[in-house]
């Protein structure tokens, strides 16, 4: 257990961000896994209007540094070559 007072208040802190953090994560994660589930049931349409969603999610948990720059730009390019690649069929 923290015993100084700056101690006790970094693990405040900490249980706060770890909060902020998985909120930001969870929903990345979601909508990356509905677009996803989208594109294998053939509904393109939607999943193409998700993606402005997607994109907002992944770059605002980047800016927050929940993931890494390189990570939000592979996640990005891997769904919307996955929707591309589903709409041209």
């Amino acid at each position: 257990m923290p015993i100084t007072k700056s101690a006790k208040k970094s693990v405040r802190q900490n249980l706060k961000h770890k909060k902020q953090n998985l909120t930001y994560k969870n929903k990345m994660k979601r909508l990356l896994k509905e677009a996803r589930d989208l594109v294998t049931q053939k509904k393109t349409e939607k999943a193409v209007k998700l993606l402005s969603e997607i994109y907002k999610a992944v770059d605002k948990a980047a800016k927050i540094n929940v993931i890494k720059k390189n990570t939000a730009a592979r996640k990005k390019s891997r769904i919307t070559k996955l929707i591309n690649a589903k709409t041209k069929e």
